[in-house]
C-alpha cells in the first residue's frame, strides 16, 4: 500500500540532512543541526479503595523538550543577538533582560532530497536559555569550530499548509 497520497510510487521516508531554520521572517545562517522535536506528557495514576489493585490512568501535563542549535562560528550574529535579549553582562540595572522581545517563534522547515518542502514545524515562545559562542579549542585537530543555543519552549504543532511536494521525475 503507498504511504504518500501525492507521491504514490514512494516508498522512502524522508532523510534527515536537508532543513532550514527561520525566526522574525528570515533564515538563520549556517545551522547545521537541529535536535528533535520532542514533547512528554506525564502519567496520572489513581483509583478508587473499593476498585481492583491495579490503577487507572489518564494524561497529566504536558511539557516540550528544549531544542538545540548548532552552527558554525562566523560573523553572523543572530544566535549571539537573541541570547543577549535574555540576558546582558553589563547593562544597567532593569535592562539585564529585554522583557518585550526575548522571546519568539520559530519555524523549523523540512526538505526532500530535490529540496522541496515537505513539512514544516512552528515552535512558539522560545527564548535562549543556553548560548555557548565557542566550544572548547584545540591546536592539534582540524574541525569546524561550533556555537549552538538550546531553546525553551511552549510548544510546537505541524504547519499543516504544506502540502506534500510532487515530486520531480
Amino acid at each position: 500500500m503507498a504511504e504518500f497520497t501525492v507521491n504514490s510510487t514512494r516508498f522512502d521516508p524522508y532523510k534527515n540532512f536537508k532543513f532550514r531554520v527561520k525566526w522574525d521572517g528570515k533564515y538563520v545562517a549556517g545551522v547545521s543541526y537541529v535536535s528533535a522535536l520532542m514533547r512528554s506528557t506525564d502519567v496520572v495514576e489513581h483509583r478508587e479503595g473499593g476498585d481492583p489493585s491495579t490503577s487507572r490512568k489518564s494524561p497529566g501535563l504536558t511539557s516540550y523538550e528544549p531544542i538545540t542549535l548548532a552552527r558554525g562560528v562566523s560573523h553572523d550574529t543572530a544566535f549571539e543577538d537573541w541570547a543577549n535579549l535574555v540576558w546582558r553582562l553589563g547593562a544597567g540595572m532593569g535592562t539585564e533582560v529585554g522583557l518585550q522581545d526575548f522571546r519568539k517563534d520559530i519555524v523549523i522547515e523540512f526538505y526532500n532530497e530535490a529540496g522541496q518542502l515537505a513539512l514544516a514545524y512552528k515552535v512558539y515562545r522560545c527564548w535562549v536559555a543556553e548560548y555557548q559562542a565557542l566550544p572548547a579549542l584545540d591546536a592539534n585537530t582540524s574541525e569546524v569550530a561550533i556555537q549552538s543555543i538550546r531553546l525553551e519552549n511552549e510548544g510546537w504543532e505541524r504547519d499543516l499548509s504544506v502540502p506534500e511536494p510532487t515530486e520531480p521525475k
